[in-house]
């Protein structure tokens, strides 16, 4: 039995969500996207990605159709719809119909649609042991051109990093900016931990504004630890005491390796361990409840 999908107003089939091949999303990537969780029938930090959601749009002059209200009851009647209590959300915004040219303005009407279903990102081993990473040889895209608080859907860049993990036979990439500063994962933000101090780099340097980097600063904040957003260079990663990754699918997880060197102490640091911790109560809290 297919998913139940959200398409521009309508709960469908998954076999009848379907949109055109003339969409800019689809032609161009010229659309933005929010990836949210839910956790045992509460939506994690819901207005927080609808309120990034319309951001990124209105950073790209892309019009949503449809009110913050809206799009929430939206995503509650997609996991109803779905049965599921503990899962992750794809809400996405294209550009809409148009021709083959690139003017926006030949598309009429945006198009937006929902996925809820069920994720595992990592084995709950890795965060225990951590994930082995590479720096990809490709850079993240210049923040002159695209800005990361666009959360687009043209996510070729991170792709390509994505494929050098892969044949490098692990699960994640790090990139770095055309200075050669630590910018963000394919999927996720980065931190390194140095003497009792929270780092990870700015969004100058490339790196999305994500929600759960935000959460995990927000902790330090109130555990009295000093936290800062700078440009780091590689070296001070490998001599980091920890190092972990934050996002929304993958939540807090550490990293041991890196380029086959061992960083930190080679397995889950105390601080690390403890946001981990701090988050998985502040999911059972954070957020818009909803019942099945």
């Amino acid at each position: 039995m297919g998913l139940k999908i959200f398409l521009d107003g309508k709960i469908v089939d998954e076999k009848d969500a379907k949109i055109s091949v003339f969409d800019h999303g689809l032609l161009y990537g010229d659309g933005v996207f929010e990836g949210i969780r839910s956790y045992d029938c509460l939506i994690f930090k819901l207005e927080e990605h609808i309120e990034r959601l319309f951001r990124s749009a209105e950073s790209i002059s892309l019009q949503i159709s449809m009110s913050k209200e809206e799009i929430q009851q939206a995503i509650i009647d997609t996991l109803k719809a779905n049965g599921i209590r503990d899962g992750y959300i794809r809400l996405v915004v294209t550009r809409g119909m148009g021709d083959l040219g690139l003017d926006p303005q030949k598309c009429e009407k945006p198009s937006m649609f929902i996925i809820a279903d069920r994720i595992a990102l990592y084995p709950e081993e890795y965060y225990i042991k951590g994930l082995k990473i590479i720096i990809a040889k490709t850079k993240r895209n210049s923040v002159k051109s695209l800005p990361p608080k666009v959360k687009s859907l043209n996510y070729l860049n991170n792709i390509l990093a994505r494929m050098e993990a892969t044949q490098a036979g692990v699960v994640e990439a790090l990139m770095l900016n055309e200075e050669g500063y630590l910018a963000e994962c394919t999927g996720d933000n980065v931190f390194i931990v140095k003497d009792n101090e929270l780092i990870t780099p700015a969004v100058e340097a490339g790196a999305l504004e994500g929600i759960t980097r935000e959460i995990v600063m927000g902790i330090a904040r109130d555990k009295g630890i000093r936290t800062e957003e700078k440009f780091i260079r590689t070296e001070e990663l490998f001599k980091a005491d920890e190092v972990f990754l934050t996002g929304t699918a993958a939540e807090i997880i550490p990293v041991t390796e890196v380029d086959g060197k061992v960083v930190g102490s080679g397995g889950a640091g105390k601080l690390t361990v403890d946001f981990i911790n701090e988050f998985r109560n502040l999911i059972k809290t954070e957020g818009v409840k909803y019942a099945l």
